[in-house]
């Protein structure tokens, strides 16, 4: 039997995301290729006890990269990866960062 793989693979926390986080209330994370929005929506709220409005999701198309090196130019490219941007009902929040002290 194949073991499942987890629908949420990690948050993004970048400045733009951070501020998208105070402002509008959304939240992103990178989630399983094969999830859907459904099954995105149903793994935040059960991990995170809170309510979600709305989930968009963006496939991002992995870089081509390449490197000069003594035999020659090697060619490669970055994964493939999914994106979902979670808006959450007004007052509900996701602390990440629950226990740190600045």
């Amino acid at each position: 039997m194949k073991k499942k793989q987890e629908i949420l693979v990690r948050p993004i926390l970048t400045e733009k995301m951070l501020r998208m986080q105070d402002d509008l209330g959304k939240y992103a994370f990178v989630v399983n290729k094969s999830a859907n929005k459904i099954e995105i929506k149903k793994a935040i709220e059960k991990k995170f006890d809170v309510t979600v409005d709305s989930v968009r999701t963006i496939n991002v198309i992995g870089k081509s990269k390449q490197m000069n090196t003594q035999r020659g130019i090697t060619t490669g490219k970055r994964s493939d990866w999914k994106k979902a941007i979670v808006t959450l009902r007004s007052g509900d929040e996701i602390d990440f960062f629950e226990g740190s002290k600045g």
